[in-house]
């Protein structure tokens, strides 16, 4: 039976047929819709859940695939960073039952704040990565991965990018495999990795990474298809789709679905068989560099760049000379930048901060979009967490100068996965800092996952819930309070007090997101333009259901879901339900 998938439900789908028994991840696009898809089958065969952070979730797989089942973690790119602690360690110890972990690279940074490549942390990490191409290898690899994975005792990385794990194509169906969870003995020589184990476990690591080099060599996963001699090209994932569909017969192909470790004699033996030899590969010359040191000739990124994704006429004009003819339209199109939805929660909370003028330690989420014009609130964004952390180092560095004239902004699901403990180091330090977690009672940024704030888990089912007044109170802050950011008048009071305090503080701006099914929005709000002076005030929140008109302001009925702060704004009482 054929299906078309996505190329990450393809991989859930991989999951279930493989036997895995717990699945464990934090979502992060382009990863997350691999859970979601693997959270559809039944949890009493293939377990799912919702990790606080990716570093929990690794170590989840990693326990699980201890105890003998087959486990599972996804994440985005940057999650690996947070994942990297356990899994370096993790290729020491190795496994029981398999373990596997899919990482979504981000070429061209879509949903990322930047653009790093995977591929080093499997070379660093001295573990095999595969990478497939289309949905239907998502499918056979994730399986494959469990198998290498318990043949060689060892974690493997499946390595996606946004446009393998967001394309569709035909997927074959297979029943799933009964995998037995595998017996648990103690063994403290491979689990426990004090020094004196583990550095006799380095050892078995450069000896597998040497057998697996062999497989790379032998076993089939990487393909050679030769037409046209003239010219070669060495590549893997997506770019082997570009490649194929840009230069056709006219090229022979290496096409690598083991990334990691590089094979050796299959590269050389194609290299001796064409003429003149090219590497396609997005992101680092990680392929190339590997040819360059077996002293094979290759022209790599001197021809192509190091940044952003590539595609089928730029590989066709660099390699044949050929221009591809694009159509062009004699027409202005307006520029959609990504905007707060109408009646997002957050909006008010910007508005209150730019407005007195306040130093904004920002984090990841789609609050991030609080830099944007008009609200243009934000100062910083760095990583998951970084907002807490960085504005206690913001007020340390600057001696106090600025304490009561900055805070760090926070998403609930963003604050549980690292804010936790930055608030900890603020309390602990005692940095006259304030932060603003804004709870909008679910990961928004992702697609609306649930967290371990709101309630409920990945089945939407009752499950604990943090408390986060309780949290705050128990890490050493004083002062916590929550207001309504709906509520200008009632955040601006509470902000403007929270910094006036030489005490850290916590305010929670808690107010649920707009487009969560369960909210029961007002009526649109309208516009009298008798009575509107046209004055632009309410323009400045910078909601995309305001639009402007020569005479005056107007509201589109279809996107106002009647939040009011734009009628908080205008003193002309021009704006009603």
């Amino acid at each position: 039976m054929s299906d078309l998938m996505l190329g990450n439900q393809a991989v859930a789908r991989g999951l279930y047929e493989a036997g895995v028994g717990v699945v464990s991840s934090y979502p992060g696009t382009p990863s997350t819709e691999i859970t979601e898809f693997a959270s559809k089958y039944d949890p009493s065969e293939l377990y799912c859940e919702w990790a606080p952070n990716e570093k929990v979730a690794c170590e989840v797989a990693v326990g699980a695939s201890i105890s003998g089942a087959r486990s599972f973690c996804a994440m985005k790119h940057v999650g690996l960073n947070v994942a990297a602690d356990p899994l370096f360690t993790a290729s020491y110890t190795g496994v029981n039952g398999g373990m596997v972990i899919a990482v979504a690279d981000d070429p061209g940074m879509h949903s990322s704040q930047n653009e790093q490549d995977s591929r080093h942390y499997a070379i660093g990490a001295k573990v095999p990565m595969l990478e497939p191409s289309d949905s239907q290898e998502c499918k056979d690899y994730t399986k494959l991965a469990y198998e290498l994975s318990e043949k060689y005792d060892t974690p493997v990385i499946l390595r996606l990018t946004t446009r393998v794990s967001h394309s569709q194509s035909f997927v074959t169906t297979e029943e799933r495999q009964n995998v037995a969870v595998k017996d648990y003995t103690k063994d403290i020589s491979k689990y426990v990795m004090t020094p004196a184990n583990a550095i006799k476990k380095h050892i078995v690591v450069e000896d597998r990474t040497q057998r697996l080099t062999e497989y790379a060599d032998n076993s089939g996963i990487n393909t050679v298809e030769y037409n046209d001699t003239k010219i070669g090209v060495i590549t893997s994932g997506i770019c082997y789709q570009y490649s194929k569909e840009a230069l056709g017969d006219k090229a022979s192909y290496l096409k690598l679905g083991m990334v990691n470790p590089l094979p050796v004699q299959l590269i050389k033996d194609f290299a001796g068989k064409v003429d003149t030899l090219y590497v396609i590969e997005e992101l680092d010359d990680v392929i190339e560099t590997h040819c360059r040191k077996l002293g094979i000739k290759v022209i790599g990124k001197e021809a192509f760049t190091l940044q952003g994704e590539y595609f089928q006429s730029k590989i066709k004009q660099v390699i044949l000379g050929e221009k591809d003819e694009w159509q062009t339209v004699d027409a202005e199109i307006p520029v959609r930048p990504p905007v707060l939805c109408a009646g997002c929660p957050h909006r008010g909370v910007f508005y209150i901060l730019k407005k007195l003028g306040v130093m904004v330690s920002g984090d990841i989420g789609c609050y991030t979009l609080g830099s944007a014009a008009p609200l243009s609130a934000i100062d910083t964004t760095v990583c998951m967490g970084a907002s807490v952390s960085g504005l206690h180092g913001f007020n340390k560095g600057r001696k106090g100068e600025y304490e009561g004239k900055s805070v760090a902004v926070i998403g609930d699901s963003t604050f549980i996965h690292s804010g936790v403990t930055g608030l900890i180091n603020i309390a602990y330090n005692r940095s006259n800092s304030t932060v603003i977690i804004l709870d909008n009672s679910i990961t928004g940024m992702t697609g609306h996952q649930n967290n371990p704030a709101n309630g409920l888990n990945i089945y939407g089912d009752p499950a604990a819930a943090v408390d986060l007044e309780a949290l705050a109170h128990a890490v050493g802050i004083n002062s916590v309070r929550v207001v309504d950011p709906n509520n200008l008048e009632e955040t601006e009071k509470a902000i403007r007090e929270e910094l006036a305090k030489a005490e850290p503080s916590v305010i929670i701006a808690r107010r649920p997101c707009a487009l969560l099914k369960t909210v029961k929005h007002k009526p649109a709000f309208k516009i009298d333009p008798d009575k509107c002076k046209n004055c632009k005030s309410c323009m400045r929140i910078g909601c995309p259901a305001l639009c402007l008109t020569e005479k005056c302001v107007t509201i589109d009925a279809t996107l106002c879901v009647g939040c009011g702060l734009c009628s908080q704004m205008c003193k002309f009482d021009a704006i009603k339900e």
